[in-house]
């Protein structure tokens, strides 16, 4: 049975002055996958995730998200139709508690059941116990993670992740990685992340960004054992 494409960019081109920095990108995701988008640093990635999100308006190409044109669509009304960006849609607010930084993330898509949910996405990260902490107050880790809740929380149908496991000890990274795999498939995950190992355990498909195109897309396997990606990213 093929899969359902979730998410198709075509084309989809941003340049800044003279730096090309995402340049003829096609990209297709699938329902239901975990999908990573790997590269040197300047490749276009975070360029290219902002052009998806709506942070970063598209210079030329077309994005298409379930069957609908995004191309235009403003970062809310992206929001609202499913996609879920952890710098774009949870930036932190130090001085409220953790549990009301979730809240606001549950009411904004008007739950009823505010407090009981609220504590669910907690739980889910491993934060419960720091619901009543100043969000402020949490490491950098555990930010990350309380960034993470709060893309759950709003139930997307896609959620990116932009370096997920930074500042997250190895236990937590084990655990970050269970978490990523008990959303799919009712979510689907693009994952930016410079962890090679996380990205070679969690990622089903992998996409390679260099200098603003498509260097390669396949199985981790197939990403592994490509020459292109070997001189360009892998050290080999």
């Amino acid at each position: 049975m093929a899969a359902v494409t979730l998410l198709e960019a075509r084309a989809l081109t941003r340049h800044f002055g003279g730096l090309r920095a995402v340049d003829g990108v096609d990209f297709d995701l699938a329902q239901g996958e975990i999908h990573a988008l790997i590269g040197p640093n300047g490749a276009g990635k975070t360029t290219f995730v902002s052009l998806l999100c709506g942070r970063v308006p598209v210079q030329s190409g077309s994005i298409r998200f379930a069957g609908q044109d995004i191309t235009r669509l403003p970062a809310h009304a992206r929001v609202r139709a499913g996609i879920a960006y952890t710098f774009q849609i949870t930036a932190i607010y130090a001085r409220l508690s953790v549990l009301d930084n979730i809240a606001l993330a549950v009411q904004s898509r008007g739950a009823s059941h505010l407090a009981a949910e609220s504590m669910a996405a907690l739980d889910r990260v491993g934060l419960a116990s720091r619901a009543d902490m100043l969000a402020g107050e949490l490491s950098y880790g555990h930010q990350r993670l309380l960034e993470v809740a709060m893309g759950l929380a709003l139930r997307p149908r896609l959620l990116i992740l932009d370096e997920p496991t930074q500042g997250l000890a190895n236990s937590e990274i084990d655990a970050f990685k269970d978490l990523v795999r008990g959303v799919v498939p009712d979510m689907t995950v693009l994952l930016i992340e410079h962890n090679m190992d996380v990205v070679m355990d969690l990622a089903q498909r992998i996409t390679v960004l260099n200098f603003g195109q498509v260097l390669a897309t396949g199985t981790p396997d197939e990403i592994r054992a490509n020459p292109a990606v070997q001189s360009a990213y892998l050290g080999g």
